[in-house]
């Protein structure tokens, strides 16, 4: 069975506006889609079918500065539970189901943590550890492509090095292909990964990049901003139920960020997989990990 995803805008108080989609069966369960870093509101194919078959609607927005999202500058992983609220609220959402992608993970947390009343499961799919947090505790670059250790490197030094940093890369994601994405991202997909960059999964991942960056890479630069300063909520905090899932031959968030956040989330229940990837988790275990998410909440 097909969905049509359904796209609007959305209006905040504060007069900032959201790219808004919302797809599936309606009058069931929510599950909110938390995108990764760049990407947009769009969510993977493989997780959104699973969430269907399951009679899950699928409810998502591009974070300030993605796509048509008005920027926030200044934004923290903390800030994106206050735009959740208000987003529910509008649409009349009472409890849902929340997974977070990649760089969706952080900000997944944060609903967990600070929106108790709303969440009823979180999921961190290859989420990215806290960068001020962990200090003395992890290894945060060791098993990154480098790539995103010079991305994370200038992004500790400050807006500035770390727009000049994304600035090749920009243009070149907003048109990129299927085919093209190995290339892009050559130091960052192992094998296991590049296995997925096909027509329909790659095609994907660079329609993505394309909505993500189609104003500016203001996102993409206030995400990596958010993600190295301190997250602004206590992760020992959380008490409803998160699952974390992470693979070993991940080269985009190393297998030790997903130890450590399993670890450090009351409760967590680890999913640690050996031999994925970052790509071929959230489309090999789509199934799965929708599947846990429903039996925690």
């Amino acid at each position: 069975m097909t969905y049509d995803e359904t796209a609007s805008t959305l209006t905040l108080a504060d007069g900032r506006e959201l790219d808004l989609r919302r797809r599936g069966p309606s009058g069931g369960d929510v599950l909110v889609y938390i995108h990764g870093t760049p990407s947009s509101a769009a969510a993977p194919s493989a997780l959104a079918e699973a969430a269907h078959a399951r009679g899950l609607q699928l409810v998502s927005w591009s974070r300030p500065g993605y796509s048509t999202s008005t920027r926030q500058p200044g934004r923290s992983i903390a800030s994106f539970a206050t735009d959740a609220r208000e987003v529910l609220d509008r649409l009349g959402i009472d409890r849902v189901h929340a997974l977070g992608w990649s760089g969706g993970g952080p900000h997944v947390l944060s609903l967990a943590a600070l929106l108790p009343d709303r969440i009823r499961s979180a999921t961190s799919l290859a989420g990215v550890a806290p960068y001020a947090e962990t200090s003395g505790e992890l290894e945060f670059l060791a098993g990154m492509g480098r790539d995103n250790i010079e991305e994370f490197g200038a992004a500790v030094e400050g807006e500035e090095p770390l727009r000049q940093f994304l600035a090749p890369f920009v243009p070149a994601l907003r048109v990129v292909t299927p085919a093209g994405i190995v290339e892009e991202l050559a130091s960052l997909l192992p094998d296991v990964d590049r296995a997925y960059c096909t027509d329909e999964h790659g095609g994907e991942l660079a329609q993505a990049f394309h909505e993500a960056l189609v104003v500016s890479e203001d996102g993409w630069v206030d995400d990596d901003l958010a993600f190295v300063r301190p997250w602004g909520f206590d992760l020992a905090s959380i008490r409803v139920p998160v699952h974390v899932w992470q693979g070993s031959a991940d080269l985009m968030v190393p297998f030790a960020h997903g130890v450590w956040l399993a670890s450090a989330v009351p409760g967590a229940v680890a999913h640690l997989l050996d031999g994925d990837g970052h790509l071929s988790i959230a489309v090999g275990q789509a199934e799965a990990i929708v599947d846990a998410l429903l039996a925690s909440g």
